[in-house]
């Protein structure tokens, strides 16, 4: 269940971000580049960019001129998609959750839980602002 983000999340999005600056050169960015304009350990980075290109956000170039660049355009990305990807889920309740929505353990009965009522306010607000 999502609280607040990790530091590895946090470091993705501030990569992304960085990159969707660069996105029109068509140029890749280098990880040296990125670490230090982002002040990101590099070794950490690395594998927080792979998980990101297995996942499908980013493309990567190896060799002479090799890098990562976004794998879509910027305004097609969006920031809840990504936190899913590396946290698992964004609800703030398990039976909130796209993935998981499983019952939750001191509940009698869903439907007129006034808890996730509330909660299910609080998360399809943060649905459509990430």
């Amino acid at each position: 269940m999502l609280s607040i983000i990790s530091k590895k999340t946090k470091y993705a999005l501030k990569a992304l971000i960085y990159l969707a600056q660069y996105y029109e050169t068509q140029n890749p960015i280098l990880i040296s580049e990125l670490a230090v304009q982002q002040k990101i350990p590099k070794k950490f980075l690395e594998l927080i960019l792979l998980e990101l290109k297995n996942k499908g956000f980013l493309q990567s170039k190896k060799g002479k001129g090799g890098g990562y660049r976004l794998a879509q355009k910027p305004d097609k990305i969006y920031v809840g998609p990504i936190i899913r990807a590396l946290e698992g889920v964004l609800a703030p309740l398990p039976c909130l959750s796209e993935n998981t929505s499983q019952k939750c353990e001191e509940c009698m009965d869903q439907n007129s839980c006034a808890i996730r009522s509330i909660m299910q306010e609080v998360y399809e607000a943060s649905l459509r602002i990430l």
